[in-house]
């Protein structure tokens, strides 16, 4: 029997076609498609700017580094998340603190995220740069933050790797009413795909050219940004330390083959979760709680099991569903429980309701081609898995 994956990317016949076209142009790289992706993003989200990248880690890098994050500083994110939303700042020489989640949302929590901020400014140690995480795509709660940030001082970049095409309070995700950057990503797994890559969104000029600066190698053809005389039409300068974080034109075109289909994609996601909420409503499992300011891109259907209403472990009945064919995932590991952060000084007991959801927490096949009778199929076995 066939096992269905967690997540998976739909790849029409239009997508290859558009990939196609690339391959037989003039350009693979640095051509016009580019461009016109970031444009279909960012009218999408309503945001000014989009820089695209090769992945969304090279985003929040260039995010990091355009918001002047460096040594001697600090950036703080949620502990549930993929390890790229800290390891960030350490790209940067900053310093790395973490914020628990909220129980509900699973979420970075605007009240742990208060007392933490009371605590910092009185020793003097507050974050220049947060980092909340749309966790599954829900997206926190970006007008509590804001107000934090309004008042303590720290700059915010949204981490929407799994949120495109959400919404909080009836706008797109990405519009930058609340935050200086948002960045999504592209992965196969995500909600539409460029096979790798990633984006930054901003409203802020000044933090576009310098990400847009930031992901070529630091490298500048506008005479505009150039320190010098031009000696010829082959001039450029190299005015930053930059990256080769470049996008292609073929991954770029995919994006926007993708795009014409995001809110489908969305909207059928939301149909899944239903269902599931629905199938899954008499057992044993905490079932993920949407909060009505937001409209979730769904990335991921992640259900918390009641351990003390099941005679079965966290463990087995995990290995129960892979061993039937159902390729669960857990997302995430705590970041500062992984070896690299623990050598840090971060002690596993640190964040409480963060290690409660690593204990209970699995993510169940969700991508908008799953068919009913694959979803029928996933319950069926988690309802065995979980004896019932």
């Amino acid at each position: 029997m066939a096992i269905i994956p967690y997540g998976r990317q739909d790849i029409t016949t239009a997508d290859i076609d558009a990939v196609v076209e690339v391959l037989q142009s003039d350009f693979l790289t640095q051509g016009p498609m580019v461009p016109r992706f970031e444009l279909s993003v960012a009218e999408h989200v309503g945001a000014t700017h989009a820089v695209a990248v090769n992945s969304a880690t090279s985003a929040l890098h260039i995010a990091c580094l355009a918001l002047g994050l460096g040594p001697g500083d600090s950036l703080w994110t949620t502990p549930i998340s993929f390890v790229a939303s800290a390891n960030c700042a350490l790209y940067c020489g900053a310093r790395v603190d973490f914020v628990d989640i909220d129980p509900r949302t699973y979420n970075l929590c605007p009240l742990a995220l208060a007392r933490k901020l009371q605590a910092a400014e009185l020793s003097g140690h507050l974050p220049k740069v947060l980092v909340p995480v749309h966790l599954a795509g829900q997206p926190c709660d970006m007008q509590a933050i804001h107000a934090l940030a309004q008042r303590y001082g720290f700059r915010v970049i949204e981490d929407a790797s799994h949120a495109v095409g959400g919404k909080y309070q009836g706008s797109f995700i990405g519009d930058g009413r609340y935050s200086d950057i948002t960045v999504f990503s592209f992965h196969p797994v995500k909600i539409i795909t460029t096979a790798e890559g990633g984006l930054a969104v901003t409203n802020n000029p000044e933090l576009f050219q310098r990400m847009n600066l930031l992901r070529s190698h630091g490298i500048t053809r506008d005479p505009e940004h150039m320190q010098g005389l031009a000696h010829g039409p082959w001039y450029y300068e190299q005015v930053e330390l930059g990256f080769n974080y470049r996008m292609t034109e073929l991954q770029a075109a995919l994006g926007v083959s993708q795009m014409t289909r995001l809110d489908d994609y969305v909207a059928r996601r939301h149909t899944l979760a239903a269902r599931y909420d629905e199938l899954l409503s008499d057992l044993p499992l905490t079932l993920p709680w949407q909060h009505p300011d937001s409209y979730s891109g769904r990335h991921l259907y992640v259900v918390r099991l009641k351990l003390n209403e099941v005679e079965r472990t966290h463990l087995e009945v995990f290995e129960a569903l892979r061993a039937a064919g159902i390729g669960v995932n857990l997302h995430y590991i705590p970041i500062h429980i992984q070896p690299y952060y623990q050598r840090m000084g971060f002690a596993a007991t640190d964040f409480p309701e963060a290690l409660r959801y690593y204990h209970e927490a699995i993510s169940l096949p969700l991508y908008q081609t799953l068919e009913e009778a694959q979803q029928d199929r996933v319950v069926n076995a988690l309802r065995e898995a979980l004896g019932q």
